[in-house]
């Protein structure tokens, strides 16, 4: 399992860093260098565009096979080609064998056992189960002779033959489950392009069933047979037949012979002839396949291997096909979309290189010339149009297009275009593509840009394990090494990171993602892969630093024997021409150092060739004139330049001095020595850079003493610093430190200057705050300030002046202690310190202290005042002062205030909280529970409006029950206005009052009651209220047709009339309510019956007037409509006023004879019989409330009594008076005026219609009734009488007997009556008899008087009224309704049940009192 090595530093630069790339990569150097390699993310924004040609762009990638990269890999892969090659040469396939279903490890296997002293020695020993361990099997399964049969059928034969003996088994047998070896043929692949039609991504596995050897043609060849052939070696390409006939022409090499030709061999290789029994040992049978004799096996298992290197594809690709296939691949393989894990394709990519199981080729587009494409980067005269914005990516140093080529850049002194190095390079990966193991050229920095796609994932070794690395590759893979010992600048090898890991070398990682840098340092190995489709550009680049590196290089390149790819000395004589003062001093430092060195090898060589060659002649050469090939060391390969040696006898080779033994054997004196420069012309060039190193060291020396000095030389330190910046001297600490000084002596002096005349001063009076656009010295600042001006190396005549304010500076902080230090300062004195400092321009520290303890005194203050105030110490008061007190700084005086306030705020929340859930809670609590919360309420000194509003609540709780209380025991039957407002305001007052229930019962009984009332007495739809029904008529002539806004209009005027008057119905509702009991109640409704009789009376006048006056009934406006008479016409039986019978009447609506007819104006309301009003007076005794509507209905049912009683006196008198009955006549409207009438008999005749009741007579028939009111009544109209309940009702408008029997025998129980006298009675029982037998009522009815009067009903306990019934409107009840009851007040009278409206179940078990006990101050008519 593959474990991923540590990550490597990444770099996120601003963009100030980010302007200079040399510098930046400089201050990162020293931490990036530890690892190798590092990754730098660009500043957010920074996204040059991509400028490459995509439709130009063509290439031809390279061929990667992964398990072929991997070293140790490649080396079994080798061997294992070997073994399969030696047994097809014998006629045999190799298949390897399975060990515990796994493939068996045959390089691995043959090196353990030659470690262990070979195949003999193993066997010997007895060692083969410690092999076994070593190979990873386990112990106790007998694998030991298992590899040991499988390496004596297959690898000892092999190791026989490269000793030199031979075969002692010439054929392999293999076993069925064994798995083909198909071999890699490294070398011819190489040399062969591979067809258009080859699967580029292919992943097949290496390893196949056995085919049948039939299936293979030309592997078995025997002499006789017809059989073609073709031989396999290359300078051998005819076929040939063998033929019978020619036999006799092949002869066994061993033994001369060419009998027995059946069994004579002819070679597959050579064509040499044996016979199998001559070979040693013999063979039995023949091969099957090719067969090659014992020479031709030696010569093909002998040749060495040939170098290893990238076979290039065979087709051309541009970007777009590429990405297509890759993305392909991609997705097939790992058959799920391209983006796939980053970690899984690492894992897997280690595996796949690891393994010769699996074959996986991928493709990769590397070293693409940018200058023949165009690079990614956009450069200037490129194709590529760089729009406005986008221009300053093509001068910028991260430009990779730039970096080689800038002033910071070693490379920059070298003329030539080198690819690669100073021309970016472009790589096109796909998933796998690699990079392997190497390091720059001439050990150089590299920096890789990804323009776009999927990730790249690097390895690097840092600079210092280089030669670790080296040494574990060769010691795991030596045999790749020993054909190739520049394997590693190949860029062909690799080798698993966990392995190098395990052999010590330190390895890191990461994954560069699209916009980022990877920077590789000098020497740093480094490797990778692509994760998918991406597009990358690179390019080298070389510091001043790495320079020694560089010179280190070129001598590790001569011991290799590798080629340069430019002279190190070239470069650096380029750089020492230009030494001037263009030159970095650094730089110069740097190119002295290496000329030293250069100089010294060189004079050292030259010397010594020159001994050691006598005669040398000695030329000058332009070697930069010459191109690199044509001056390289035929021996080293190295680049010359400064000097060459030359032989007549080699034209066209040359040899370093290192080499000048090895040019040519010729004599020495004919070798000339080529020079580019002498030795007296180096010197000078090295001079001339040592001179520009050195200006430096007198300047150094020069500003060393200025600083040391202590002289106004303030104009000398700005010369020396303009000296180094025009001479452009290193950034070293004695500049920085130059500058340092020259900026703080000015800085100091406009400081001074400023701080002396106050233009600094930026303090606001409010309290000292400074402004945000300007910062201000601190103290100390101030202190060292002055300090530093006395250190300066030169004098500031401010300095004085400074000192002084530094004085007042100190004593103001002094000041500032002592007014701190006290418990509770004064916010005078403390905004006094704060004026103080307005004239201190200087950041003092107590000011904050000051202006907190300013704020804090002002905080507390308020808080004391607040709490002498309890009154206005609300909560938003002490929420507010809390808020501020937690803006404050902490101190003990606040804290203690700010507890204080938060308890009380606190307990102030809890109670008004719990005040407002008392008054809200449900049910309501009682008077008590609130008394109590509030007497700890009281003890708050707090404004609680809540708490507050409770204590009123408690307050109109108490009136109310002292009211109420009052009310109840007053003694007092309570109006209903009165009960109504109390409910209406109990019912607001949020506690729970007892007796609101009771009373709130009471008012819904009596809203009951006047709802029953309304049903009994007021007609459908009527336009009248129950109050104006009940009552009498205020004003005559009104009716319905008066509209209810004229209504409330003349209310509203009689309400502002004078209070005595009863002119309309609201001066009487407001009388009645206002009455203090019944009899004030009774003599306001006789008061205004009087009125009302008086009004009807002018009323009836008037209309009869204007119906005998009018002479012509044109004029006449009569009826609803305000017309004139027309055709038969209906007059009202009250107010005497004529009406159309279409207007007042429907279609079938017409009175009936002897029928009393009454306007729609007049007729208020329905006319009820008696027995259905009296139980609602009866319910409304019940009740004990006295209202409006009951008092005239009391008023009612007394007037209905006295008016029977009239007509039963008028009765008595046996008045005769004749009436007649007229309407208007069809023929003629003319008027027959009736007699004047007498006042009382029309008072009479007018109260009659106007009582809104039914009335009840003792008149026996409806003739007795008209003879008493027509001794009333002379008139010619149409009198509509009365029906009484026992006597008469309307049937279909026509009185008539309810039941004879009943009215004779009435009749004559009256008339036993009259003739009898009274029977003695005993005394009226003290105790309440609810009930009595029907002959006692009967004896009281019969010893009751038709002329009794009202006032006689009324008195009680005497014995002869011990048998009637007290209730003035007795209904005389007969049979099973005469039930009594009793009154349980103080007159203790008898009345009938159904009188006084009490079921016999109430009279049984509750108490009754009647009418006249409840209103005690009540006085009868």
């Amino acid at each position: 399992m593959f474990i991923a090595p540590p990550e490597c530093p990444v770099f996120e630069p601003s963009w100030e860093e980010f302007a200079d790339p040399f510098a930046y990569i400089n201050k990162i150097r020293p931490i990036a260098e530890k690892t190798g390699i590092c990754k730098v993310r660009p500043p957010k924004g920074w996204q040059p565009p991509f400028a490459c040609d995509v439709d130009s762009l063509h290439f031809t990638p390279r061929i990667q096979r992964l398990n072929e990269l991997e070293a140790q890999t490649r080396v079994k892969l080798n061997f294992l080609d070997q073994i399969a090659k030696f047994w097809e040469l014998q006629g045999c396939t190799l298949k390897i064998p399975h060990v515990e279903r796994k493939i068996l490890d045959l390089y691995q296997l043959n090196k353990l056992v030659n470690d262990e002293g070979g195949f003999d020695a193993v066997c010997r020993e007895r060692r083969w189960s410690k092999i076994a361990l070593k190979m990873g099997f386990a112990p106790g399964k007998a694998i030991g002779s298992h590899l040991r049969s499988h390496y004596e059928r297959i690898l000892y034969p092999y190791n026989l033959f490269q000793t030199g003996a031979n075969l002692l088994k010439p054929t392999l047998t293999n076993d069925t489950k064994d798995t083909d070896y198909i071999p890699h043929d490294l070398p011819q692949r190489q040399s062969v392009q591979p067809l258009e039609t080859c699967s580029i991504a292919r992943r097949a596995k290496r390893m196949r069933a056995e085919e049948d050897c039939e299936n293979r043609p030309n592997l078995r060849r025997r002499m006789g047979s017809y059989v073609p052939f073709c031989n396999v070696l290359a300078e051998k390409c005819m076929c040939r037949c063998v033929c019978l006939s020619q036999v006799d022409q092949y002869m066994c090499l061993v033994c001369g012979s060419g009998s027995e030709e059946d069994r004579l061999l002819l070679c597959d290789g050579c064509d040499d002839s044996y016979h199998t029994f001559c070979l040693i040992p013999p063979l039995h049978d023949v091969p099957k396949g090719d067969w090659r004799c014992p020479k031709c096996l030696a010569q093909e298992c002998c040749k060495p291997q040939v170098a290893f290197g990238f076979e290039q594809a065979g087709r051309d690709y541009s970007l777009r096909t590429f990405g297509d296939m890759a993305d392909s691949f991609k997705s097939d393989y790992f058959n799920m979309p391209v983006h796939v894990s980053l970690v899984l394709v690492e894992k897997e990519f280690w595996r796949l290189v690891s393994t010769i199981e699996e074959d996986v080729t991928v493709e990769y587009g590397a070293d693409i010339a940018s200058k023949e494409f165009g690079s990614g980067f956009p450069i200037r005269g490129g194709r590529f149009q760089v729009s406005p914005e986008d221009e300053d990516y093509l001068s910028s140093g991260w430009n990779l297009n730039n970096m080689p080529v800038m002033d910071s850049s070693v490379l920059t002194h070298i003329t030539a275009d080198i690819c690669g190095m100073k021309l970016p390079w472009l790589y096109v990966g796909m998933c796998f593509s690699s990079f392997c193991w190497h390091i720059e050229d001439h050990w150089s920095y590299s920096i890789n840009y990804l323009h776009w796609g999927e990730p790249k994932t690097w390895y690097g070794v840092p600079g210092y394990a280089a030669e670790k690395l080296e040494w574990v590759m060769r010691k795991l893979a030596p045999e790749l090494f020993e054909s190739q010992p520049d394997l590693l600048h190949q860029l062909v090898t690799i080798m698993n990171p966990n392995t190098l890991m395990n052999h010590g070398v330190p390895i890191y990682r990461t994954n560069q993602c699209s916009g980022e840098f990877v920077i590789t340092f000098p020497r740093a190995y480094h490797s990778g892969f692509n994760q998918g489709f991406n597009f990358a550009e690179a390019v080298n680049f070389c510091t001043m630093d790495w320079m020694p590196m560089g010179r280190m290089c070129v001598d590790h390149y001569r011991q290799l024997n590798r080629y340069c790819v430019f002279s190190h000395d070239e470069m650096v004589c380029k750089m020492a021409s230009k030494a001037d003062t263009t030159m970095d001093v650094a730089l110069a430092s740097a190119v002295q150092r290496d000329m030293t060195v250069m100089l010294q090898e060189e004079d050292k060589l030259r010397d010594k060739v020159s001994k050691m060659v006598r005669g040398l002649s000695y030329r000058h050469a332009e070697y930069d004139l010459l191109p690199d090939e044509e001056r390289q060391c035929s021996k080293c390969r190295t680049t010359c330049y400064l000097s060459a040696l030359t032989c007549p006898c080699s034209p066209g080779q040359l040899v370093c001095l290192h080499h000048a033994h090895d040019l040519c054997s010729c004599t020495s004196s004919e070798l000339t020595l080529n020079y580019r420069f002498t030795m007296a012309e180096l010197y000078p060039m090295m001079e001339a850079v040592t001179l520009r190193a050195e200006s430096y060291t007198y300047w150094v020396s020069h500003v060393s003493d200025i600083l040391e000095a202590k002289q106004d030389k303030k104009s000398e330190l700005r010369s020396l610093v303009v000296e180094a910046e025009v001479k452009r001297f290193p950034q070293s600490d004695l500049l920085r430190q130059l500058r340092t000084v020259t900026l703080d002596a000015e800085k100091c002096a406009v400081v001074a200057q400023q701080l002396l005349i106050g233009k600094r001063q930026t303090r606001y009076r409010s309290g000292g705050r400074k402004s945000q656009s300007q910062n201000l010295l601190t103290v100390e600042e101030l202190r060292s300030f002055v300090r530093q001006l006395h250190n300066l190396p030169c004098s500031i005549r401010q300095a004085p002046l400074l000192k002084d304010l530094l004085t007042r500076v100190d004593d103001f902080q002094q000041s500032s202690e002592q007014l701190l230090s006290d418990e509770a300062p004064s916010p005078v004195a403390l905004q006094g310190l704060l004026d103080l400092s307005l004239g201190l321009d200087v950041e003092l520290p107590q000011l904050a202290l000051l202006r907190e303890r300013l704020e804090q005194a002002r905080w507390l203050d308020g808080v004391k005042g607040a709490s002498v105030r309890p009154h206005s110490l609300c909560l938003d008061t002490m929420r507010r002062l809390i808020d501020q007190g937690v803006g404050l700084a902490p101190h003990s005086s606040v804290e203690r205030a700010m507890a204080r306030l938060q308890e009380l705020l606190t307990m102030s929340e809890h109670w008004e909280e719990r005040a407002l859930r008392l008054m809200e809670a449900r049910p309501r609590h009682c008077v008590e529970t609130l008394v109590e919360a509030l007497q700890e309420v009281a003890s708050i000194p707090a404004y609680l409006p809540n708490c507050l509003l409770l204590k009123d609540t408690v307050d109109q709780a108490k009136d109310w029950l002292q009211e109420a209380e009052t009310l109840q025991l007053g003694g007092r039957i309570p109006v209903l206005d009165t009960l109504t407002d109390l409910v209406s305001r109990a019912k607001a007052i949020p506690v729970w009052l007892d007796p609101l229930a009771r009373l709130d019962s009471l008012v819904f009984d009596v809203q009951a009651w006047k709802e029953s009332a309304a049903k009994t007495f007021l007609m459908k739809n009527s336009a009248y209220s129950l109050l104006e029904v009940l009552c009498p008529r205020c004003e005559a002539g009104t009716g319905p047709q008066q509209s209810k806004y004229k209504r409330a209009k003349d209310a509203a005027q009689c309400s502002e009339r004078n209070s005595a008057r009863l002119d309309c119905l609201s001066d009487v509702e407001r009388a009645l309510s206002e009455s203090k009991d019944s009899a004030s109640a009774m003599a306001t409704l006789a008061e205004v019956r009087q009125k009302e009789m008086e009004s009807l009376l002018a009323l009836r006048a008037s209309n009869e007037s204007k119906l005998l006056l009018a002479g012509d009934c044109g004029a006449l406006r009569v009826c609803v409509c305000h017309k004139a008479p027309s055709g038969a016409m209906l007059q009202c039986e009250l107010c005497r006023d004529a009406f159309h019978r279409s207007c007042v009447l429907g279609s079938n609506q017409d009175p009936l004879p002897n029928q009393a007819w009454v306007c729609p104006r007049c007729q208020l309301s329905e006319k009820p019989p008696l027995d259905r009003v009296l139980p609602l007076l009866a319910s409304l005794q019940r009740i004990r409330v006295r209202l409006p509507e009951g008092d005239a209905l009391r008023f009612l049912i007394e007037r209905t009594v006295r008016w029977q009683h009239r007509v039963q006196q008028a009765s008595a008198e046996g008045v005769a008076v004749t009436t007649s009955h007229q309407r208007w006549a069809s023929s003629s409207p003319t008027w027959a005026p009736s007699p004047t009438q007498e006042t009382n008999s029309m008072s009479f005749y007018t109260e009659h219609q106007c009582i809104p009741l039914t009335g009840k007579s003792w008149l026996t028939n409806m003739a007795d009734l008209w003879t008493i009111i027509r001794m009333f009544v002379h008139s010619s109209v149409l009198i509509m009488c009365m029906t009484f309940m026992c006597g008469y009702c309307y049937q279909n408008g026509v009185a008539c007997p309810k039941k004879e029997a009943v009215n004779g025998k009435r009749t004559k129980r009256h008339m036993e009556e009259e003739g009898s006298k009274r029977k003695d009675k005993a005394k009226k029982p003290r105790k309440k008899k609810p009930k009595l037998n029907k002959e006692r009522s009967q004896e009281a009815k019969g010893t009751s008087s038709l002329t009794a009067t009202h006032s006689d009903l009324s008195l009680s306990d005497s014995d002869e009224d011990f048998t009637l019934c007290a209730a003035p409107w007795c209904r005389e009840p007969e049979g099973k309704q005469v039930n009594w009851v009793q009154c349980d007040g103080s007159c203790q009278q008898w009345f009938h049940q159904v009188c006084v409206g009490v079921s016999a179940e109430q009279a049984e078990k509750e108490d009754y009192i009647c009418i006249s006990c409840t209103q005690p101050d009540h006085t009868r008519e």
